[in-house]
């Protein structure tokens, strides 16, 4: 049983809550005749596309698309359900509320999922197995494993469905939560001979799972939850069930990549920690984390994949408003190898010490295949610094300016020329390329990015969509479809992560947003033929304004066969568009 607020509750806050203060505390709004506009807190811009109307006490993102009411904008901006919205509006504002409960079939996918939890934390403490064993190879303890609920997945086939349908859950829901797959009518255990680690809300309710494998044959190494009406990775972080009082206490989360790194970290006495779920950061997650603390800690790996993850999850955060800093651990490859050879105050000290300040990071990053003992690589890398550090505030560039000068053996008054476009060129090869990269990404639309997410949820769209390949218009759509074409025929199958570590930081993360905002649900058919449909429509309906055109400037006494030929071609759209 849920509840929902009455609609008195829901129309007093709409009528005594001025959407343009409630957005004003967090947008900074100017007037523009009778709306109010700023930037957009949604997505990344610079031109102001986002109006709030007081009259109409709603707001518009003419760039992303958001829009909606006062409700609405506190649910996306502070990453709240419904109702958590609801009720923190009114606790602002004094109103009362009103509840009424209802059916909500949430729980029993909430009780499916506690079910498993409690399913596999037996078959992992019961007596021995594979799991217990691994979990007890890298040092965790008893204690520890517990506070976790780890727990395994044996080899049968399919125990844990019978187990679930002993307790009388719903086929579907198993499914649909990624518990059981079905083959022929037959259903069998998705998870087998892993460790299971139970992903827990702050809430603390079981909303998904992640697997180990324990064996080199079996794949995928990682195996986690599909996103379902209860998970959302994207809204989510490892661990913070348990660590977000800690995160307060110490004013900083620490954010890592595995799930062992969380748990080990943990253990050894650092409990202000979380992980991203194998995704990259979302602005979600960020602001998430802004809930319970401004200072982020991200520790990854050092290769390129790792940088590729911190730069892209330090803009994110960023943005949000959040003092971030980067840690690569040197000494093994991952915090989990690292706290358990070298001890937490060891660890602590290697944050203090190396973990790099949002400007700091991208400088150092920039560096990479750059000597700087040769003129022409420090020439090269000062132009490159210097496009960094136009996002700086003043303060901040007079700040970095000196470390530059003396980092690279330039003048500063050099470096602030440059910096102030004393040498600017009409054709500066170093001209914001950003920008010009963000341009074309946002040229992408609707229709290419619901076809992108369908493709990578169900692989075999990819050669199906080899019939409407027109439909990629822009040119970051038409180039992920070409890079997934190619992985699909090289491989057979898509590795994400593999194609965002050879993008752009800003083309990583627009695809990671359309991985993230396309929702599908299970609907890939209906989606997929919707599109297509779609994108037929446009085609015809663009035809036929271009007949309009021509049949406006025929002339009927000269062009008569011209003019019968174009009716009946647009006779012909017509149908083409009811049958549509």
């Amino acid at each position: 049983m849920g509840f929902s607020f009455s609609n008195s509750t829901i129309e007093t806050i709409k009528s005594q809550v001025n959407i343009v203060d409630v957005v004003g505390r967090v947008v900074q709004l100017k007037r523009a005749g009778s709306n109010h506009k700023g930037v957009c807190p949604f997505h990344n811009e610079k031109t102001p596309s986002f109006v709030v109307s007081e009259t109409k006490q709603i707001f518009t993102c003419f760039g992303c698309g958001a829009t909606g009411d006062v409700i609405e904008f506190v649910k996306r901006y502070y990453n709240l359900e419904f109702g958590e919205a609801v009720e923190k509006i009114a606790g602002e504002y004094g109103i009362s509320v009103e509840k009424k409960s209802y059916n909500d079939n949430r729980e029993a996918y909430y009780r499916a999922n506690k079910l498993a939890a409690q399913f596999f934390y037996r078959s992992f403490t019961e007596k021995a197995n594979k799991g217990y064993a691994y979990m007890h190879s890298r040092a965790i303890t008893p204690p520890i494993l517990k506070k976790f609920g780890i727990g395994y997945a044996d080899e049968q086939w399919d125990s844990l469905y019978r187990f679930l349908s002993g307790q009388g859950v719903d086929n579907k829901i198993m499914v649909e939560l990624g518990l059981v797959s079905e083959k022929n009518g037959k259903y069998y255990d998705r998870f087998r001979n892993r460790p299971i680690f139970p992903i827990i809300s702050t809430n603390g309710k079981v909303i998904g799972f992640g697997g180990r494998a324990i064996d080199p044959s079996d794949n995928p190494k990682y195996l986690n939850s599909p996103e379902s009406k209860i998970f959302q990775k994207k809204n989510n972080l490892y661990g913070l069930n348990l660590s977000r009082q800690d995160v307060g206490k110490e004013d900083c989360i620490i954010i890592v990549e595995g799930y062992m790194d969380v748990i080990s970290l943990y253990q050894c006495g650092i409990r202000n920690v979380a992980a991203s779920l194998g995704t990259a950061l979302t602005e979600n997650q960020a602001r998430l984390i802004k809930r319970y603390t401004h200072n982020v800690v991200l520790t990854y790996d050092a290769d390129n994949a790792g940088r590729a993850a911190a730069l892209r999850g330090m803009e994110i955060l960023r943005k949000e408003g959040l003092k971030v800093k980067v840690l690569h651990v040197t000494d093994g490859k991952d915090p989990d190898e690292y706290i358990k050879k070298n001890g937490k105050n060891a660890f602590l000290e290697l944050i203090e010490s190396t973990a790099l300040p949002y400007a700091d990071y991208k400088l150092e990053s920039a560096k990479a295949g750059f000597n700087l003992e040769l003129d022409e690589d420090r020439l090269d890398y000062m132009k490159k610094a210097v496009a960094i550090l136009r996002e700086f505030s003043p303060v901040e560039q007079d700040v970095y300016i000196k470390k530059l000068s003396r980092d690279i053996r330039i003048a500063e008054t050099a470096i602030r020329r440059e910096l102030d476009g004393s040498f600017q060129t009409e054709n500066r090869a170093y001209a914001p390329q950003r920008e010009l990269e963000a341009e074309i990404i946002q040229k992408i639309t609707p229709i290419e990015k619901t076809l992108i997410k369908v493709a990578l949820t169900e692989e075999d769209y990819i050669d199906r969509l080899k019939a409407y390949e027109g439909v990629f218009t822009s040119d970051f759509g038409r180039k992920i479809y070409e890079i997934l074409k190619h992985e699909h025929e090289k491989t057979g199958r898509i590795d994400l992560k593999l194609i965002m570590d050879g993008m752009s930081a800003e083309e990583a993360q627009a695809l990671q947003e359309i991985v993230d905002g396309v929702i599908i649900a299970g609907n890939e058919e209906r989606v997929f033929d919707e599109c297509v449909n779609t994108w037929k429509k446009q085609l015809l309906n663009k035809e036929l304004d271009k007949i309009n055109t021509l049949l406006d400037m025929a002339d009927e006494v000269e062009n008569q066969d011209r003019i019968k030929e174009l009716m009946l071609r647009m006779m012909e759209i017509q149908k083409e568009l009811k049958c549509l």
